[in-house]
């Protein structure tokens, strides 16, 4: 299916894209509308079109499967993303890179900014970029601030593997891809991941791969 026509208004554009139903296409690498940045949200959509594109992303998110989806992805260039994370995965894993559930939630014009100077390495992957991760050192702790999908005010400050979570969906919003923060030489395919570096951390596949962490 093709993107909405860039020339529409952006609701028509939104109502083109929700009318066949279930999961969105995502759009990939590539596509200029994850590089060109977002709009501001301010009451551009209708709350009930608002809703429906919101079930939409979590429904997308959720089919890909994802832990984030921002709006850029599906071709829609505003700054709304999704995030979350059941967190299915092995209790050593889950310690060494602090990832913990987090419930559905909806960033609005969401901002993030480092707290403190620590910092951390994992593999990331991107539903953009599909078949890829590589390692990527962010902040540990970020505050992130903004609005949910009812304007409620978000203030809030996310550790671990959460606080990458919202770096990468409001990166997205930014016309960033986490490949643009990666180290490039531990670019790996998810068949290389799977075979080799499912370690729950990459100081397995720094050493072999000739990169530094931080």
């Amino acid at each position: 299916m093709a993107s909405p026509s860039a020339r529409a208004p952006l609701a028509d554009r939104i109502e083109e894209l929700l009318a066949p139903g279930g999961p969105l296409p995502i759009v990939a690498a590539g596509d200029p509308v994850l590089r060109r940045g977002t709009e501001r949200y301010d009451g551009q959509l209708a709350p009930a079109l608002l809703a429906r594109f919101v079930e939409a992303l979590r429904v997308t998110m959720h089919a890909a499967p994802g832990v984030g989806l921002a709006a850029p992805q599906v071709g829609v260039p505003l700054r709304i993303a999704v995030i979350e994370d059941p967190a299915p995965v092995p209790e050593e894993i889950a310690a060494a890179r602090g990832r913990v559930p987090q419930p559905f939630r909806v960033l609005v014009n969401p901002v993030y900014e480092p707290v403190g100077t620590a910092r951390a390495a994992f593999f990331e992957g991107c539903l953009s970029v599909p078949g890829w991760q590589a390692v990527v050192a962010r902040p540990a702790s970020v505050r992130l601030t903004g609005a949910d999908e009812h304007g409620h005010p978000l203030d809030e400050v996310f550790t671990g593997w959460p606080a990458r979570i919202v770096q990468h969906e409001t990166d997205h919003l930014d016309g960033m891809l986490y490949l643009d923060r990666a180290e490039p030489r531990s670019l790996s395919s998810n068949a290389a991941m799977t075979e080799r570096w499912t370690q729950p951390t990459p100081a397995t596949a720094a050493e072999a791969l000739g990169f530094e962490l931080p």
